[in-house]
């Protein structure tokens, strides 16, 4: 018939356009690529989403005291740190392989509830660089306001 031809040439330009769209990936209906087309997949497959430009500059460069953000999963829960100011503790896996200590003072903010090994924790706070990985602390709101605050948050409940 003569609607098969139109339907075969249909079909080509069909093809051609994706094939097209494709390999131009700047078209808006496309999710651009790099860093937010990572994340999508990683919180579409429950992994940690990748670190942050800023936290992963401040661990390859060694700096201290800087204020960021990011996600990883709870490698190790760790006993309380009851000297001084009383700090929840556990080690958070990144996406990049490094490790972490999370230190959360739970004088001045609660406790993160019911966590465990496997569990992925986002994260707002202060970085500090070690040779073992680093720790984020002041993940908690801050009297005075003498600081930025931070926070952690899991399992759809943040903790300040």
């Amino acid at each position: 018939t003569s609607q098969t031809p139109m339907k075969k040439l249909l079909l080509l330009l069909i093809v051609l356009l994706l094939a097209y769209l494709g390999a131009n990936r700047k078209h808006p209906l496309l999710p651009p690529q790099g860093e937010s087309e990572t994340r999508v997949a990683a919180s579409l497959a429950g992994a940690p989403a990748p670190v942050s430009a800023t936290l992963s500059s401040a661990i390859r460069e060694q700096r201290s005291g800087l204020q960021v953000e990011g996600e990883g999963v709870v490698s190790k829960v760790l006993a309380d740190d009851n000297n001084g100011s009383r700090h929840q503790r556990f080690i958070l896996t990144l996406s990049s392989g490094q490790t972490l200590l999370v230190a959360h003072n739970i004088d001045l903010a609660p406790r993160v509830a019911g966590l465990r090994e496997g569990d992925t924790v986002a994260f707002n706070g202060v970085y500090e660089w070690n040779p073992k990985g680093g720790v984020i602390h002041w993940t908690h709101h801050v009297p005075g306001g003498q600081h930025e605050p931070g926070w952690l948050r899991h399992a759809g409940q943040t903790y300040q």
